[in-house]
């Protein structure tokens, strides 16, 4: 275990672990998740696997469990101290990073480990999709080209959810999103019912407040970004595209189901052309420069699996 970076850089305030080191670290933990499930979990494209899980995710949900603990114990002792007697508010949990660099896969993970925790047994995962603007709305702001990028939010509706959810409130509702549709579905929303954690995963939401705003960051607890080289991203983003291309997209309800009789040359250059004028962009200018504001990064090298692991010093 060492200092993030070369020894010239040392002083980082993150520690810099490798995967042997981290995986070391809850040797004895039982991440009680079979094959069928892990599949499950997994993301178009990625190679999770079970020795991944057990080496990577479950020292990760111990930690997020010891952090769980330590918050609450924390506020029990500032609210005896203020001689208040307040109910514990749920642990939030922020995740973000790239399109196609497996944030979602982390995040439904973690909500299932979490959850084997007796001291986290009610863990619920929101993803920010939902509060992008509607496509009606999009095309009207004419921001479709740039969805994913912090204006296509509706940002105070997100804001106003993670702050009811952080204040204690009974039952709060979050819009849902359909990748098929491409699009906010009208009229439908889950609702969060005091979680002990919430996980909100999505591609900007370590953003840092701007003009003296709070931003949804400043409420997370505990904040993670799975963060890979770009070149890999993009590999595996051409990769899910093509995926898709032989699959979801052949159903005729599908936003890109255009794409479907596409030859393969013409698939690639089609996800390369969206990586370069979209993706790529909105992870350079966005998404990337919020890695350091993260409480954890998990470096996966090009194979999509863990390599490192960078927590922030206490």
């Amino acid at each position: 275990m060492s200092d993030a970076g070369s020894p010239r850089s040392s002083s980082t305030p993150f520690l810099e672990i490798d995967r042997a080191e981290w995986a070391a670290l809850a040797p004895t933990t039982p991440h009680q998740l079979s094959e069928d499930e892990v599949g499950r979990l997994r993301g178009l494209g990625e190679t999770l696997d079970l020795a991944e899980v057990a080496e990577v995710y479950v020292p990760l949900s111990r930690l997020l469990n010891l952090y769980v603990v330590g918050a609450r114990a924390t506020g029990a002792a500032a609210n005896a101290f203020l001689r208040q007697e307040v109910s514990p508010t749920p642990f939030i949990i922020g995740i973000g990073g790239s399109v196609a660099v497996g944030k979602s896969t982390t995040a439904r993970l973690l909500r299932d480990l979490l959850a084997r925790w007796p001291d986290t047994p009610n863990v619920e995962l929101v993803t920010t999709d939902g509060f992008l603007w509607p496509n009606a709305e999009l095309e009207r702001r004419g921001l479709m080209d740039r969805k994913g990028f912090p204006e296509s939010y509706d940002r105070r509706t997100l804001l106003r959810f993670v702050s009811d959810v952080k204040s204690g409130v009974a039952d709060v509702r979050a819009p849902v999103y359909s990748h098929l549709v491409y699009d906010v579905v009208p009229n439908e929303t889950v609702t969060v019912r005091r979680p002990d954690v919430l996980i909100v995963e999505g591609l900007n939401v370590l953003q840092p407040p701007s003009n003296g705003r709070l931003a949804v960051s400043d409420l997370f607890d505990f904040t993670i970004y799975v963060d890979a080289r770009t070149s890999d991203i993009e590999t595996w983003y051409v990769e899910r595209f093509l995926g898709l291309q032989r699959g979801a997209f052949a159903d005729p309800t599908s936003y890109f189901h255009r794409y479907s009789s596409l030859t393969e040359p013409e698939a690639e250059e089609r996800a390369r052309e969206i990586w370069r004028e979209i993706n790529g962009p909105n992870l350079e200018h966005n998404i990337l420069p919020t890695r350091a504001r993260a409480s954890l990064v998990l470096r996966k090298g090009p194979n999509h699996s863990v390599s490192t692991v960078l927590l922030r010093k206490i």
